[in-house]
């Protein structure tokens, strides 16, 4: 029988052995990743909300609808995360809406991790400096800009990264090292 209460005190491994039981239990799931997710999508994609909305509706029922597939080896949030992803880029295709980085003001820590290994001074404190790295981030590759949307902004380690984007781990690490490189010849063509 559900038990809202058990909600808090489940990780995710026994929420999902719950909820192939009682689809009550999935609802504790989707409650703890909605927000997440959300996130996710407004900052890969520059979509609307209702349409980021539909996104995550969709990922959550195609989540559900195979949840007998869930393998315990990995972790839920990944596969959720995964999921969101794919749903992100066929809404994309469907739509024929181009994908752009939508980093608004939670984007600090990309730009001190990517201005890290270039000449650039400590200007990352000038707002118009910070204008400046947010167009740079947005000439990037929409793959360069995939893997610093997770690794910067949703705080994913490299294997998550791997998870979500169902690239092997080198990969991951030689994308985020690409689009440094990318990030720092932008910059240097147009010296700010």
């Amino acid at each position: 029988m559900f038990d809202p209460k058990l909600c808090q005190s489940l990780d995710d491994h026994q929420l999902v052995r719950l909820s192939l039981d009682d689809s009550n239990y999935y609802y504790c799931l989707m409650s703890r990743y909605e927000k997440q997710l959300a996130a996710y999508v407004h900052h890969l994609t520059f979509l609307s909300q209702s349409d980021i909305d539909d996104i995550i509706q969709n990922s959550f029922v195609k989540a559900y609808q195979n949840l007998n597939d869930f393998d315990f080896d990995f972790k839920f949030s990944s596969w959720i995360y995964r999921i969101v992803h794919n749903q992100s880029v066929n809404f994309l295709k469907k739509s024929k809406k181009t994908q752009t980085l939508n980093i608004d003001d939670d984007y600090s820590e990309i730009t001190n991790w990517l201005v890290s290994d270039t000449d650039i001074e400590k200007q990352t404190q000038d707002s118009q400096f910070q204008d400046y790295i947010r167009l740079i981030l947005a000439q990037l590759k929409p793959e360069y800009q995939q893997v610093l949307v997770l690794k910067f902004l949703q705080d994913k380690d490299y294997k998550e990264i791997s998870h979500i984007l169902q690239k092997p781990m080198g990969t991951v690490a030689t994308l985020i090292n690409r689009a440094k490189k990318q990030f720092k010849t932008i910059y240097d063509q147009n010296q700010y």
